[in-house]
């Protein structure tokens, strides 16, 4: 566990940092920004969980910042040569669990007949938010694979992640009695 002594560095100060395996690159290098938007999608949920949600959908999102950090530091450290060190990794199982959650939350909700507009509850508006900030880190982790060895589970992680979020918002807005809000393809 690492352990900070000081918040500043002055180490970034010409644009520049360091990797978990102690490469310097760009702070714009494609790799900085995916694993820097997986924490600002960590953040998302924060702030979803600072507008009081469901207890169940409050302990789901707790579980997935942990594992977002899991993924946060797999991706910091690329593994070209394989020689990245031990730890928390997302796997196989991460993606089940998710793949499980979508079940049981699809078996509570039952099925989509009509696109709906995001929004609601402050907390599933967040959640919203969220899944598409969920979709940007995919999108960039899918251009980051094209160039660079990236885990397959991390794509999938965060594709089922996504629909998670969908699901989790559509949740909370029910459990909190406000209906959904259909799409009007005539409005």
């Amino acid at each position: 566990m690492p352990r900070i002594t000081r918040i500043y560095t002055r180490e970034g100060d010409g644009g520049t940092t360091r990797l978990g395996n102690g490469k310097e690159v760009p702070k714009d290098s494609l790799r900085v920004e995916t694993y820097g938007t997986v924490d600002e999608l960590n953040s998302a949920l924060g702030v979803a969980l600072a507008a009081g949600l469901d207890p169940g959908v409050a302990a789901e999102l707790r579980r997935i910042q942990n594992e977002l950090f899991h993924l946060g530091a797999e991706l910091s450290v690329p593994d070209a040569d394989g020689s990245r060190a031990a730890g928390p990794r997302i796997g196989a199982q991460h993606v089940e669990t998710l793949e499980q959650l979508l079940d049981t939350l699809t078996d509570e909700l039952g099925p989509l007949e009509n696109f709906i507009l995001p929004g609601g509850t402050a907390g599933a508006a967040q959640l919203h938010l969220a899944r598409t900030i969920c979709r940007r880190a995919e999108r960039l982790l899918v251009a980051l694979s094209h160039e660079e060895t990236v885990d397959a589970a991390t794509l999938r992680y965060l594709n089922r992640l996504s629909d998670a979020l969908f699901a989790l918002a559509r949740v909370e807005n029910r459990r909190r009695g406000f209906p959904e809000t259909l799409w009007d393809s005539k409005a």
